[in-house]
């Protein structure tokens, strides 16, 4: 069965770091973009970021730019997003979420093949 498992999240202060991983089973992560989205508690889903099958594009939204990081290891059919700079802003439950095509923008939620169980972070103040 074909599924995305989120790990990595936690309590951690403001400034801190995180760094969360997507793993796959059941299908191969290279064939598909990978994008981390979020929810915080009472609000919609936000795209976070992208990156494309071969690791080489990647695509951020502008409130976390420059301060996270999507990576993917397709020989271990993971993905990562590293979370620097943390602020109490970020505190969400995360999810990894694949598309066909490489997002430069948010995607509509339509787009979205997949997503996993997601795995929450806490930024305190």
């Amino acid at each position: 069965q074909a599924q995305l498992v989120e790990s990595g999240g936690g309590l951690v202060q403001t400034g801190g770091s995180l760094r969360l991983t997507c793993a796959a089973s059941g299908f191969m992560l290279e064939s598909v973009s990978i994008n981390w989205v979020r929810q915080a508690p009472g609000k919609g889903l936000e795209w976070v970021a992208g990156i494309d099958i071969t690791g080489f594009s990647t695509s951020y939204a502008d409130s976390v730019k420059g301060r996270f990081t999507i990576s993917r290891d397709n020989g271990q059919n993971v993905g990562y997003l590293q979370m620097n700079s943390l602020e109490p802003q970020d505190s969400a439950v995360y999810y990894c979420a694949t598309t066909l095509q490489f997002p430069l923008t948010a995607p509509p939620p339509s787009d979205y093949l997949s997503k996993g169980q997601g795995t929450q972070v806490i930024v305190s103040s």
